[in-house]
């Protein structure tokens, strides 16, 4: 299911995922200007794969990604994510980085 202004980049594959969306779209100097910090812009990047998943709000996830609970525990908290009975959770405003495996 993807929320109001969902951006998903070509090559994505999605599975049991729930995408907030965003609150906003990005201009194209937002997007300049975090391409230039080495951030992604809001949405999900090309080529990632994202399986057992909710995302919040204005998530920013890079190109090139793996999302997934496989080997994790089924409770567990990270900085950039949690899992909670076997679903990972990224947080409302989290910047996953290009090439990021979680």
């Amino acid at each position: 299911m993807l929320g109001i202004r969902s951006i998903v980049g070509a090559d994505t594959d999605m599975e049991r995922v729930v995408m907030m969306g965003a609150d906003y779209y990005e201009s194209q100097q937002s997007i300049a200007k975090h391409q230039e910090e080495g951030e992604p812009s809001v949405g999900i990047g090309p080529r990632t794969r994202v399986v057992n998943a909710i995302i919040d709000k204005n998530a920013r996830i890079g190109s090139d990604c793996v999302i997934s609970p496989d080997g994790k525990p089924s409770e567990m908290d990270s900085e950039l994510f949690h899992v909670r009975d076997g679903i990972i959770v990224i947080p409302k405003n989290t910047v996953i980085p290009d090439g990021t495996v979680i």
